[in-house]
């Protein structure tokens, strides 16, 4: 409703001015769930707000400088920190802003630190990330378990199924249907489950104390609304958040030990560890096999098993042998199987299987068959 005139007929300077704040003034309302039309105006409102959108720029340039840092955990295990930088945001300016911000934040940072393949769909990954968490924690009484069920859902539903499924579509767009179909088996696969099971919990109460410090800075400014008493830690939070680090912990164990299992430690060597490893074991093979020629032949490690918390290494190992007229080069020790198999300067003499014991390098079990 305007305001009434005054008794001169004419709106005074004050009436007007309290008539457009009014109008212009922000919602600071706080919702029990997304589901309503005013939840969704405020959320599309943000888009108008001027300083809103220079919080964006500012979120987004903080993610992207994050991209690149991780906190390891162990192998092919990390807690991204870009993490925090995408639940901040979006706890601010929430699931309307949430989109075009993860399209530029996943665009720029591509570009800056590229990592494979640009494959497009992929940029829906980190919108349903940036959704996930604007649902949960924006505009809402932020507390533990709605951080906990935004992380839950990242981990089986964004990290388990959808990423998997723009890997087959990927796949499929490449023309290679087998690897499709693996992708998408590969989201049921105990390793992927037993990964996020793994960073649930952890990555949860990371956040948690992330978004507990920053909350009363974020208030005071003005942009975010919530209480900063809900983030307190109850008894009943304490000790979910202990079963799921119990939980986390044995999934940990479970994936290690399936990762161990089947994959070769190689993956993660350096190119300096790749020549360091070939010219060790090409040293056992020489010490047990004197008919060798050391100046003649390298070694290439072709697949390196250690069962996790085991106390030995088995190695299979190509031994090459230089052809007529060729030397052995310093680059030729950098090889894995794969360049070494096609270099028309070696020829395969015999694979070994090498047994080392992981802290003395102690030979205890060596195998050797000869291809001529």
């Amino acid at each position: 409703m305007p305001p009434e005139k005054s008794c001169t007929g004419v709106f005074s300077h004050y009436e007007k001015e309290a008539f457009f704040m009014a109008r212009t003034q922000k919602s600071t309302a706080l919702y029990a769930h997304p589901f309503s039309k005013a939840y969704w105006c405020d959320a599309a409102a943000e888009l108008k707000d001027v300083k809103m959108l220079v919080i964006t720029a500012l979120m987004i340039a903080l993610r992207v400088a994050l991209k690149p840092l991780a906190i390891p955990l162990g192998p092919q295990m990390s807690i991204q920190t870009a993490m925090l930088a995408t639940a901040l945001g979006a706890m601010i300016f929430g699931p309307v802003v949430a989109i075009p911000a993860a399209i530029i934040s996943d665009t720029i940072g591509f570009m800056i630190f590229p990592t494979g393949d640009y494959f497009l769909p992929f940029v829906l990954t980190e919108i349903a990330s940036t959704m996930i968490y604007a649902l949960c924690l924006y505009r809402a009484k932020t507390s533990p378990m709605r951080v906990m069920l935004s992380r839950f859902l990242i981990c089986f539903l964004v990290n388990v199924v959808l990423q998997q499924l723009i890997f087959a579509w990927q796949y499929t767009y490449l023309g290679n249907p087998d690897k499709a179909k693996d992708a998408i088996m590969g989201i049921t696969t105990i390793a992927r489950l037993f990964k996020n099971l793994f960073f649930f919990p952890i990555e949860s109460v990371v956040l948690t104390l992330f978004l507990k410090v920053l909350m009363p800075v974020t208030n005071r400014a003005k942009l975010t609304y919530g209480t900063v008493s809900e983030m307190k830690f109850t008894k009943k939070v304490i000790a979910i958040m202990v079963c799921l680090v119990l939980v986390g912990a044995v999934s940990s164990v479970g994936y290690l030990t399936y990762y161990y299992d089947n994959n070769s430690i190689t993956k993660d060597y350096t190119a300096e560890e790749v020549v360091e490893m070939n010219h060790k074991v090409h040293d056992v093979i020489c010490q047990q096999e004197s008919a060798v020629a050391a100046d003649k032949t390298v070694a290439v490690i072709e697949y390196a098993s250690k069962p996790f918390m085991g106390k030995e290494t088995t190695y299979t190992v190509a031994l090459y042998q230089a052809v007529e007229g060729a030397e052995i080069t310093d680059a030729m020790w950098s090889y894995k199987k794969t360049p070494a198999s096609k270099d028309k300067n070696l020829t395969l003499l015999a694979t070994a299987t090498i047994v080392l014991d992981n802290k003395t390098d102690e030979v205890l079990s060596f195998n050797i068959e000869y291809l001529q």
